[in-house]
């Protein structure tokens, strides 16, 4: 029988890794953080829905059961887990042609992408492919989410026009806008402009006095109140009946065949990889921030569970949300306990308070909508990559035009795609170098064109990748273009494979290629630094081609070897 030490230390490693332990000082300032979540939070989640195009209700349901499940499940002390703009757009990209927004076929069919997800992530963790989250680089995710912050933007912007765009990219919205008439209801954007008003007053506020203000909910009571007073529903669309209580569990109600799974999987593959890419990425900076443990292997596996509690329940996908990370954060949450009460405080809107929120005019939802829009276009984070690497800048611009030009589930295919052939770029040219001493005894890497020699007759080349098909003739001119160059003529040419942890087939037939046209110059090739607690096959590829060359530990036994080789008479023999 287990004991209650070794139970509590079950829990602690496998459910409740990141509440437990709970410290009582912290209690209420978890709490507070919590109900600072939810005041924040319960807005900006109902928006998601105008996004995502389905009933206000379902925001809420995406911090209930899957937010608690994650809590529960997860390892990430501070990762906070909800519905996202861009996963909702992609969302609403991909099933818009399949129902009508809003219908019960329509969530059903945001239901099964869920769970669909969710048992792609649970998959994903069983078999390791959490690093795949490591290939949507940084630059290309900028660029993304900026792209997808102006669809929303502009998309909330037809809705206050009263213009039913479509989720297909802003061309085809533009050509749909000059074939339609704009219904414009002016009260429904007096409504929208005093909300966006209100909320960034409130977040100048907040960045002066550094204290959170609930600024978005204050404008939503507000928005409601007005309603309710004025009778507004006769002016500007509200929101209407919203269902009270908690979801009911079921499996979507539609019907299930592989056709249907098939023509979904694109659109939740897609999502897979946002969600990948951005709670990684998210529960990492705050692991790190804070010294804490991290597994990311149960974090993959509990945003899979998470997903599939939302697609049960009733609500659409949720991901890791930095913006919701930050709100918890600054308010001094330091573990999922603020998670767990903010889930509660919905819990308890969804009981009592849901008869208020049909007085809410659709207006405000379409400026928060718009407020999140912009906060999504990281212009900082673009000036920072043009600041530091300009090619990487146009990379991130190119995958923010293709998402706004196209539609958000073409832009994370390109977005995709553009970093693989980034990182394919960085291994077909490496930067290579050459390694020479100096006075003081440390060895400096210097640039192929300068030809310079470690020593007369000796040069050592640092070739700064694995070798694979891509990049193996590169190598070959590289090497053919320095011995022919080399003045004092070479004697030795030396391949510095410190940075070298594999060689393919194609490379170990150039490599063959390259000691034959060398030792025909009379030039013999030699390696040196091959590391041998993580390059064992590659040392014995290498050994095994190779059998008569010179292999070296480090660079000063090879400069030692090759200044005593030159005081003998004649060239050394291949």
């Amino acid at each position: 029988m287990m004991s209650g030490r070794n139970f509590t230390g079950w829990l602690k490693s496998h459910i409740l890794a990141a509440v437990l332990p709970i410290d009582r000082k912290r209690l209420p300032a978890e709490i507070i953080a919590g109900i600072t979540l939810a005041a924040l939070a319960i807005p900006e989640v109902m928006g998601y829905t105008k996004i995502a195009g389905t009933p206000v209700v379902t925001g809420l349901y995406t911090l209930l059961i899957p937010a608690v499940l994650f809590a529960l499940l997860g390892s990430s002390r501070h990762l906070v887990v909800g519905a996202d703009s861009a996963t909702a757009a992609i969302l609403a990209s991909g099933v818009a042609a399949m129902a009508a927004t809003g219908s019960a076929d329509y969530v059903a069919l945001a239901g099964l992408i869920a769970i669909v997800v969710g048992l792609l992530l649970v998959a994903a963790s069983a078999i390791g492919l959490g690093f795949m989250a490591d290939f949507l680089s940084r630059t290309v995710l900028v660029g993304f989410l900026t792209g997808v912050g102006i669809q929303v933007a502009l998309r909330a912007l037809s809705d206050l026009l009263g213009f039913d765009a479509p989720h297909r990219g802003t061309l085809m919205m533009i050509r749909l806008a000059s074939q339609r008439t704009f219904d414009i209801n002016f009260a429904a954007i007096a409504m929208a402009i005093a909300v966006i008003v209100v909320i960034t007053g409130g977040k100048l506020m907040e960045n002066r006095t550094g204290r959170a203000i609930p600024a978005a909910m204050l404008a939503v009571i507000g928005a409601i109140a007005a309603s309710w007073l004025f009778d507004l529903g006769s002016h500007m669309p509200v929101v209407g009946t919203v269902p009270g209580g908690v979801p009911q569990f079921s499996i979507p109600q539609i019907s299930l065949s592989f056709a249907l799974i098939w023509q979904l999987l694109p659109t939740a593959l897609a999502m897979v990889v946002v969600v990948l890419a951005q709670s990684t990425a998210t529960a990492r900076a705050y692991a790190d921030r804070y010294g804490e443990r991290l597994d990311e292997t149960q974090d993959l596996r509990a945003l899979g569970i998470a997903n599939i509690g939302a697609g049960l329940s009733g609500t659409f996908i949720v991901n890791g949300s930095p913006t919701k990370t930050e709100m918890v954060d600054a308010a001094g949450g330091r573990s999922q306990l603020s998670l767990l009460c903010a889930a509660l405080v919905v819990l308890l809107t969804l009981l009592f308070l849901t008869r208020p929120l049909s007085y809410l005019p659709e207006a405000v939802l379409s400026a928060v909508v718009f407020l999140i829009g912009l906060k999504l276009i990281d212009i900082d984070g673009l000036r920072e990559i043009h600041r530091r690497r300009r090619p990487e800048f146009w990379v991130a611009i190119v995958t923010a035009g293709v998402v706004v030009a196209f539609g958000v589930e073409q832009g994370i295919v390109f977005a995709i795609l553009f970093s693989l052939v980034v990182h394919t770029r960085h291994g077909y040219r490496p930067t290579n170098l050459l390694i020479v001493r100096e006075d003081s005894g440390r060895w400096r890497g210097k640039p192929l064109d300068s030809g310079a020699e470690a020593a007369p007759g000796l040069i050592i080349y640092r070739f700064n990748h694995s070798m694979y098909y891509a990049n193996a003739e590169r190598m070959k001119s590289e090497i053919l273009q320095l011995a022919r160059q080399a003045r004092p003529p070479l004697r030795w040419l030396c391949l510095d494979a410190s940075a070298v942890d594999d060689v393919d087939y194609t490379a170990t037939r150039t490599l063959r290629e390259i000691s034959e046209e060398l030792a025909a110059t009379n030039v013999r090739l030699a390696f040196a630094q091959d590391v041998d607690d993580i390059n064992e096959k590659t040392r014995g590829q290498l050994r095994g081609l190779f059998p008569d060359a010179a292999f070296f530990n480090s660079l000063d036994d090879v400069l030692a070897h090759c200044l005593r080789k030159s005081s003998e008479p004649g060239r050394p023999k291949n």
